[in-house]
């Protein structure tokens, strides 16, 4: 029974140990497919490749997700025109539209990443993300009851959306407002 227990420890220790090699080795191999993805895109755009609305798109989400928003951002505005040029479907324009703004957002320009959220529900009304999104941006700019309003149509178009419904009780809170009877 003695033996039992430094067996156990050491079995739980390596359990633990395999468990965080595997939470390392997935991280590394996301960072080095974004950075193979970003290497062949960049290289696709010097050689004049990259002239289309998705592959600057692909581009930019790749620099979002690596924090590059500046460039991003110069990426999403050269895909914007591309696609409203190429008559891209509405889905495509709320797509890279959301995507701009989210990089403005974190750039802390609030201003004009709400103008280009509106402008991704224009083209895309029932879009939760852009919505969620919105809201976000709005609580930033100091437009309380307007996010409130947006949080709840998020949760109209996905109820189930943890994050816009924990910011819409925030929000709440800080307005003295009660919550909506679901």
């Amino acid at each position: 029974m003695d033996n039992l227990l430094p067996q156990a420890y050491l079995i739980g220790l390596v359990l633990l140990l395999a468990v965080a090699a595997a939470a390392v080795a997935r991280q590394i191999l996301r960072v080095r497919r974004d950075e193979v993805t970003l290497a062949r895109l960049e290289r696709g755009k010097e050689g004049g490749q990259g002239d289309e609305a998705a592959t600057l798109y692909e581009l930019a989400s790749v620099q979002l997700r690596k924090r590059f928003y500046s460039q991003a951002v110069d990426n999403l505005r050269k895909a914007l025109k591309l696609a409203r040029a190429g008559e891209e479907p509405p889905e495509a324009l709320a797509l890279i539209e959301n995507a701009l703004g989210f990089a403005l957002a974190a750039q802390d320009n609030y201003k004009s990443a709400i103008r280009h959220y509106r402008s991704a529900l224009a083209a895309k009304p029932d879009y939760p993300v852009a919505l969620n999104n919105l809201a976000y941006a709005l609580d930033k700019q100091g437009s309380l009851d307007e996010a409130c309003q947006t949080y709840r149509r998020v949760l109209e178009l996905d109820g189930g959306n943890a994050t816009a419904r924990k910011r819409l009780q925030r929000l709440e809170r800080t307005l003295q407002t009660p919550a909506p009877e679901a």
